[in-house]
């Protein structure tokens, strides 16, 4: 999961990206870059952190130009180092800045072909590196004249489509010359279209969640569609065309569930609308499976939870409260290196109010359950906390099969529900009473009169990895990589280019 956002701008636009990245930095922690163009120069600045931390003011006096991307990204492929900080560039053909938010299923097989038939020299571990050298070498092999074309730009992409297979939302900048992103076939990962009218004209932007274009002033024009590249040439023209032969629309259902924040939409579908309607069908499933409960009150474990807590409330007829204070200076804890290193933020991320909770039979609400460690330990939290019994749900249906398409889970063994009946994870976070929500009802609740979208792509609750090129080989060597024991611990440095 990284979050990504384009704009090509009548002034100035480093300000614009700046804001827009810090309403993305729920989709990565890890680390941040802003690149701009003015007068055919381009600067680029990246770095591991937070927003706030990476960019200062002469970093922002430097970032010039009307026209310009910026990422926010948690390593998925690849490592936290400073050096797979996004946006890559290459210097030919023309200098281009690509981020990604994704991954590629096939990049070891490009990686190959790159060195082998293309010339080009992968530096890093990151696909995104790999998928931009296929994107240079493929726009290259056009012999585009300096004048790039917004039609060069499609038949780039429709090469790209070709050759890359998996997850990938593209942002790109081509030096001097205009703005590009595209979607895969399968409309894996978000994006959206914006544009702001200015009294120099209109202005145009691209970025994975509505929320970031509404932040900064942009009126919503529509989702880019899977397969499809829009270009924005310097002087403020966008181009759009259809690049896949068989594209279809198969979105991350997970976006819904926990990546995105509530206040976006993501193809057509209101994120917060979903989360009511999965708490609103959680409610019902409790009510069947626990006629006869002893609820006292329902609390969510903040924050991406409470929208469909204060539902499965409603819905049963309890309180709702705010048992958990967050430390909002702790990033999430899923994606964090270690497992020790997860158990300790515990603590320190979440705060019990001890009268919430004393004497009381207490549902939790979790938006899902991934390893178990930070239910666990909530759970025991809420025991401490003088709560009699603690039950457990999930807006999600259980977690057992690793994603493989830009969402950093762990590996299968590290899942707490791979291979467990409920009764059995029940036991081991040491709930008195655990329910999921039911994977067609979960569909359902984000599907709600949007008929638009058929199929989801649900791979870590269904291990059905929807690109067709996901095998076991593949999954024991992503495995390998995967396990905490196994991951790359480097310390990440500290990148600042001037081009």
């Amino acid at each position: 999961m990284c979050g990504i956002i384009g704009i090509v701008g009548s002034n100035a636009v480093n300000h614009s990206l700046y804001d827009a990245l810090t309403l993305l930095q729920h989709r990565g922690q890890d680390a941040a870059g802003i690149a701009t163009c003015d007068d055919n120069r381009l600067v680029l600045r990246k770095g591991p952190g937070l927003v706030r931390d990476v960019f200062r003011n002469d970093d922002m006096q430097r970032l010039s130009g009307p026209m310009g991307i910026g990422h926010v990204r948690y390593p998925t492929a690849g490592t936290s180092a400073a050096a797979e900080s996004q946006p890559f560039y290459v210097n030919s053909p023309f200098g281009i800045v690509m981020g990604h938010n994704g991954n590629l299923t096939n990049a070891e097989v490009l990686k190959k072909e790159l060195f082998e038939s293309d010339l080009r020299h992968i530096n890093t571990r990151s696909d995104s590196e790999v998928l931009l050298n296929v994107f240079a070498h493929e726009l290259q092999a056009l012999k585009p004249s300096t004048q790039v074309t917004a039609t060069d730009i499609f038949k780039t992409v429709e090469a790209v489509h070709k050759r890359c297979k998996g997850a990938y939302a593209v942002i790109g900048l081509l030096v001097g010359r205009g703005v590009f992103a595209f979607r895969d076939p399968l409309g894996i990962r978000p994006m959206i279209i914006g544009k702001r009218e200015t009294e120099q004209g209109t202005e145009y932007a691209v970025a994975s969640e509505s929320v970031a274009l509404q932040g900064i002033g942009f009126t919503l024009v529509r989702d880019v569609d899977p397969g499809e590249a829009i270009f924005i040439d310097s002087q403020g023209q966008m181009s759009c065309q259809q690049c896949a032969e068989s594209p279809r629309l198969v979105p991350c259902i997970f976006e819904y569930v926990y990546l995105a924040r509530p206040d976006s939409i993501i193809d057509k579908v209101s994120v917060y609308k979903a989360r009511l309607r999965m708490g609103e069908s959680l409610a019902k499933k409790i009510l069947r499976e626990w006629p006869d409960n002893d609820i006292d009150v329902v609390i969510p474990i903040p924050d991406t939870s409470r929208t469909s807590a204060l539902e499965v409330a409603f819905n049963l007829g309890v309180k709702y409260r705010e048992g958990f204070i967050k430390n909002r200076y702790v990033g999430r804890t899923f994606i964090m290196p270690g497992q020790g290193e997860r158990k300790k933020s515990v603590r320190q991320k979440l705060s019990p109010v001890d009268l919430e909770f004393n004497g009381k039979n207490v549902l939790l609400i979790d938006d899902s359950i991934v390893r178990g460690t930070t239910s666990g330990q909530i759970v025991e939290m809420a025991r401490d906390a003088g709560a009699n019994k603690v039950y457990l749900a999930s807006a999600a249906p259980p977690v057992r099969y690793p994603n493989v398409y830009g969402i950093d889970m762990p590996a299968a063994p590290e899942l707490i529900a791979h291979n467990r009946s409920v009764e059995q994870i029940a036991d081991l976070i040491g709930a008195d009473g655990l329910i999921y929500q039911d994977l067609d009802d979960l569909k359902s609740a984000v599907q709600y009169n949007k008929a638009s979208i058929d199929v989801f792509e649900a791979c870590c609750f269904d291990g059905d990895y929807v690109t067709g090129d996901v095998d076991s080989e593949y999954l024991e060597i992503l495995e390998a990589e995967r396990l905490d024991g196994n991951k790359d611990k480097r310390t990440p440095g500290e990148d600042l280019v001037l081009l």
